[in-house]
């Protein structure tokens, strides 16, 4: 039996439009593997950004549902996944005095025993909201180490910045026919969008917002760019659903397509820790692993057939985390035994959308069918629920850091968070 508790706070929500265009993100098709040319592009400022728009403080919070316990799943493997570690409970430290039959005079006092310790209180979870300008529709987000929060603004074509202590955004003009996608932070601070619109990748300077612009060679065609990840010499790796995936070098500006296996279809990419980047193909179905010197996909294909596998995530382990569209399922494939295991979302009927893993190896994914976020431990195979403040809300990607994880609800126009940790 799943259980669902829904708790709503007051919000201050602008309407937001409807979902992202079904073709950008669930075109299937088909093709064959072939590498592209390389090309390099100069940099192209865009004109001054737009001064800061003060929106509404942080909405209320929202309270969250309790524990779900999950369906069983069958696994594909003998061998059941081994949990992950885990962080031992905090002891609660008591002093307790024991009575001696007759204690024997002295001259120096007995001494006090300590006070006993506090238990420090669980942290209550919560979505807290941040209403963006109307016709934002944020796709992804990218929270930066100095506090701030990037999105990408694909209605307007813009980069949004929130500040969550005032509640306040800014908009960053990207340039004529730009749709952003996906944005993340890079090695030098700066985020950087995969753009749809400009067929481009784009980096915005996070201190004088001049914007860059690197055009996918003039043969590659429109690439519908999603998502983007860094590997550890600094190369910056993007998928197309069109059936592309690349590489850029930021600082010499070339930029190599590849075409993938199976046509149409990349979308989710991330790194591990060890610098492997993979990616996950929604209309092929599978999970792909590049080879960082060739470029070259060597294909993953997860136990369940035509699962949608549609982003994906590693943990600290390099184990990488897959969520699946089609199936509902999230699925975890480890690269040193081959091995996967599967679960199913709970739910009448789970979509999963986006995945993310954060710093405790706790996996975080995105429910179209529940409407929801869904926290899923590993070491207990239990779910949580986290039902979204707008309906429908589509969040279409998770990102988060230490103590936070971020989502934007796309058809909302609002940015949401869960913080894990308290406040320092």
């Amino acid at each position: 039996m799943v259980s669902l508790t829904k708790g709503w706070g007051p919000l201050l929500a602008a309407v937001g439009l409807a979902c992202l265009l079904t073709a950008c993100d669930e075109e299937p098709g088909s093709g064959t593997a072939a590498v592209a040319t390389a090309t390099s592009l100069p940099a192209t400022p865009t004109a001054s950004p737009l001064p800061p728009t003060a929106t509404t403080p942080p909405t209320a919070t929202v309270t969250v549902p309790p524990t779900v316990t999950p369906r069983p799943t069958a696994t594909t493997t003998p061998t059941p996944l081994p949990p992950t570690a885990t962080t031992p409970p905090t002891a609660t430290a008591t002093a307790t005095l024991l009575p001696t039959a007759t204690p024997r005079p002295t001259d120096t006092p007995s001494p006090t025993p300590p006070p006993p310790t506090a238990t420090p209180a669980p942290i209550a979870l919560k979505i807290v909201a941040y209403v963006v300008p109307p016709g934002s529709r944020p796709h992804d987000v990218a929270p930066a180490p100095d506090g701030r929060v990037w999105y990408t603004a694909q209605g307007s074509g813009e980069l949004g910045v929130l500040d969550p202590a005032t509640g306040n955004t800014h908009h960053i003009p990207l340039g004529s026919g730009s749709a952003p996608h996906g944005v993340i932070v890079g090695p030098d601070g700066a985020p950087w969008i995969t753009d749809g619109g400009l067929n481009a990748i784009v980096r915005v300077d996070p201190v004088s917002e001049q914007v860059q612009r690197f055009p996918l060679p003039a043969g590659t065609g429109y690439a519908n760019l999603n998502t983007a990840t860094f590997d550890r010499q600094g190369l910056l790796w993007f998928t197309g659903q069109s059936g592309v995936y690349g590489r850029l070098n930021p600082a010499s500006g070339e930029l190599v397509v590849f075409q993938a296996p199976r046509g149409r279809g990349p979308y989710g990419i991330a790194s591990t820790p060890d610098g492997q980047v993979y990616y996950a193909s929604l209309a092929g179905s599978y999970v792909g692993r590049i080879d960082l010197e060739t470029g070259q996909t060597t294909v993953l294909d997860p136990p369940t057939a035509g699962q949608g596998a549609r982003r994906v995530w590693s943990d600290s382990q390099g184990r990488i985390w897959v969520s699946e569209w089609n199936t509902g399922q999230v699925t975890v494939y480890e690269p040193n035994t081959g091995r996967w295991q599967e679960w199913r979302l709970p739910g009448e009927r789970p979509r999963a959308y986006a995945v993310y893993v954060d710093e405790q190896d706790i996996v975080w994914l995105s429910d179209f069918g529940g409407n929801a976020l869904v926290r899923f431990d590993p070491a207990t195979e239990e779910f949580r629920v986290f039902p979204l403040p707008n309906s429908p809300g589509n969040v279409r990607q998770i990102l988060g850091r230490p103590g936070e994880v971020w989502g934007a609800e796309s058809a909302a126009d609002t940015l949401v968070v869960i913080r894990t940790a308290a406040a320092p």
